[in-house]
């Protein structure tokens, strides 16, 4: 079972090492990973600013503010899952994280998202993300909502 402080990105480290010192901009995200995972949790916490910031500035638009906010309080985030992770090491300059997210509201659903990030000046940005198809276990998996059911009884 999760601890309470465990960190919402998955991560199962305590939130004061993972991803608290990114929001509260006492380091930088070390990783596209760990700034995917970061903004996940910012989403969580509603916030707006570090989101705001993270975003590469080529991509930030003038009604972010407005969007990001009411997206942070309509949305309830549940549990968050990296697929796959392609370059964003410290080494490199671009990266891409495929991952999925689930809510409960406004209704249950997922978001999986192929998301770019880029390096500038020793930081890491949010670029913009490919929407794909949700991913649907096999019937006698456990559902993706995290309900601890099979998906047949679930959403199946």
């Amino acid at each position: 079972m999760d601890s309470p402080n465990q960190c919402l990105c998955g991560s199962h480290h305590p939130y004061g090492k993972c991803c608290e010192p990114y929001l509260t901009k006492a380091d930088v995200a070390p990783t596209a990973e760990a700034l995917m995972r970061s903004r996940y949790v910012a989403y969580c916490h509603g916030n707006v600013d570090y989101l705001i910031a993270t975003r590469h500035p080529s991509t930030r638009r003038f009604d972010d503010r407005i969007n990001l906010s009411k997206s942070v309080k309509t949305t309830t985030w549940e549990a968050l899952t990296v697929i796959n992770t392609r370059q964003g090491s410290q080494t490199d300059q671009t990266g891409q994280v495929e991952f999925m997210a689930v809510h409960s509201a406004p209704d249950w659903g997922q978001l999986h998202e192929r998301s770019r990030f880029i390096k500038e000046n020793g930081r890491w940005f949010y670029v913009d993300g490919a929407m794909l198809p949700p991913i649907l276990p096999k019937r006698n998996q456990p559902c993706w909502c995290g309900s601890g059911q099979k998906f047949k009884h679930c959403h199946g």
